[in-house]
């Protein structure tokens, strides 16, 4: 194993992108935020530039805006990095599996550019922060 998935197991830095979500997902994250759940005890913490992130925490629908921005942001990540795909509608469009705005779920737009992606599912509408904590533990386990 090398160096950078030693680090990346022992200390993430955590990139947020909201691609069309509706904030229920965006505020479960920020509880992970608070002294209740504190993710840092696990070595988590986010980050303010996706230059700087091991890993990307992304929520909502991917509009056809969001697409190019997301390929984008996760570029400019360090690689290997983690996509932790959180909510139901990133996962496979949700209810909005049938609309025109949302060409593909966030998995088919990562692959697109790096079809080796390390993707993480967390289901939910929106997920609790306790299964966003075990889905996290879990796929940095499995790496």
């Amino acid at each position: 194993m090398g160096w950078k998935m030693w680090a990346l197991k022992k200390s993430v830095w955590v990139y947020h992108v909201n691609v069309g979500a509706c904030n229920n997902c965006d505020i479960e994250i920020l509880e992970l935020l608070t002294p209740r759940y504190d993710i840092e005890r696990f070595g988590m913490m986010l980050v303010g530039s996706p230059r700087h992130a091991d890993a990307l925490l992304v929520t909502g629908i991917c509009t056809r805006q969001s697409v190019r921005r997301l390929q984008e942001v996760y570029l400019q990540t360090a690689k290997p990095c983690v996509v932790f795909v959180i909510g139901s509608c990133a996962g496979d469009r949700g209810i909005f599996k049938a609309g025109y705005g949302s060409p593909a779920p966030v998995d088919e737009v990562i692959r697109e550019v790096d079809p080796n992606a390390i993707i993480a599912y967390v289901p939910g509408c929106p997920p609790r922060p306790e299964a966003m904590i075990s889905g996290v533990v879990k796929a940095l386990a499995a790496i």
